[in-house]
C-alpha cells in the first residue's frame, strides 16, 4: 500500500480517475479491504445506462476454475486483489463503466465460443490489450496525422502549440499503474477513432461514445496506434530539453513493410 500512499493525482495521466482515486485510495489507506472502498464510491457515482453497476468482491470469491471475465459477466461482480492494479482497474470501472461492461460483454463472447486456451486469440488479445493499455484522443487533424505516421518530430515539436487544443485521457488500469513511477519509454495504445469534438470534455458522454464504438469485427484488427506518453506536451518537465525526441529507443521510425512480407501468394 505504500506506493498508493505516494500518488500524485495532480499529474496529467491520472486527470480521469483522481478524484474516485483519492477518495478510495483514503478509505484503503486507512485500513479497509480495497474492495470495500470501492464499492463504497459506486454509491457516489451516476451509472445510467449500465443497467447494473459493478460489485466489487474479494478475489477468493472468484470460483475455482472459473475464467474471471466470464465470472463477471455472469454475476456483476468483480473479483478485486488488494494492490495497485485492481485499484487502478476499479478506478476505470468507476470512471468508464460502459465501456468497461461493453469489453466485458465480448470477451465473454470469445470464452463461450472458443473457450480458454493457452491463447487468448486475436479478439481477446486485442480486447485485454484495450483493457490494459489504451488511451483515448481528441485532438486537431494535424496532430492526428503526425501520430498515425509515427512522425514524432511533427507531432511534438512543430504541431506543439496545437496541443493545447487537444486532450489525451488514458484508460488501461495497467498502463495506470506504470505511470505511479514514471519512465520516458512507457507507451500507450491510443484508440485509432479520434473522440467527438461534440462530446466536449464530459467524460460520461466519452464513455458512452465508446461503448458504442467497440465491436468483434474492429477489435479483431486491433485499432490502436502507439504513443509515448512522457513525450505529450505539458506531461512531463523533461520533454522540453534539447534531444529528448531524438531518442530512438523511445521514439521510433515506423517499420516499413518488405516486399516480400507484403506479396500476396496464392
Amino acid at each position: 500500500m505504500s506506493l498508493a500512499q505516494e500518488l500524485q493525482w495532480e499529474r496529467p495521466w491520472f486527470s480521469a480517475v483522481a478524484a474516485n482515486g483519492e477518495a478510495v485510495r483514503q478509505r484503503w489507506g486507512a485500513g479497509a479491504v480495497l474492495s470495500h472502498a470501492l464499492n463504497e464510491r459506486v454509491g457516489t457515482v451516476g451509472f445510467a445506462g449500465t443497467h447494473r453497476p459493478p460489485r466489487f468482491v474479494a478475489q477468493s470469491e472468484l470460483p475455482t476454475g472459473a475464467a474471471y471475465e466470464s465470472h463477471i459477466f455472469q454475476t456483476g461482480c468483480v473479483p478485486t486483489r488488494d494492490n495497485l492494479h485492481d485499484f487502478f482497474n476499479g478506478l476505470v470501472w468507476l470512471r468508464f463503466p460502459c465501456t468497461k461492461k461493453r469489453l466485458n460483454q465480448l470477451q465473454a463472447a470469445e470464452i463461450a465460443a472458443a473457450g480458454v486456451g493457452a491463447v487468448r486469440g486475436r479478439v481477446r488479445d486485442a480486447l485485454t490489450l484495450f483493457d490494459e493499455n489504451a488511451a483515448l484522443l481528441q485532438a486537431p487533424d494535424p496532430v492526428w496525422d503526425a501520430l498515425l505516421a509515427r512522425d514524432w518530430q511533427r507531432l511534438f515539436v512543430t504541431l506543439r502549440p496545437l496541443w493545447s487544443e487537444a486532450r489525451l485521457v488514458l484508460f488501461g488500469h495497467a498502463l495506470l499503474e506504470k505511470l505511479v513511477l514514471p519512465y520516458k519509454s512507457i507507451t500507450a495504445h491510443v484508440y485509432r477513432h479520434p473522440v467527438p469534438p461534440l462530446l466536449g470534455s464530459d467524460l460520461a458522454r466519452w464513455d458512452g461514445w465508446l461503448a458504442a464504438c467497440l465491436n468483434r469485427e474492429e477489435m479483431a484488427t486491433k485499432p490502436f496506434t502507439p504513443l509515448p506518453v512522457l513525450g505529450v506536451p505539458g506531461w512531463w518537465p523533461e520533454n522540453t530539453a534539447p534531444g529528448f525526441y531524438e531518442d530512438s529507443a523511445v521514439f521510433r521510425a515506423p517499420r516499413l513493410q518488405s516486399t516480400a512480407a507484403s506479396t500476396v501468394t496464392s
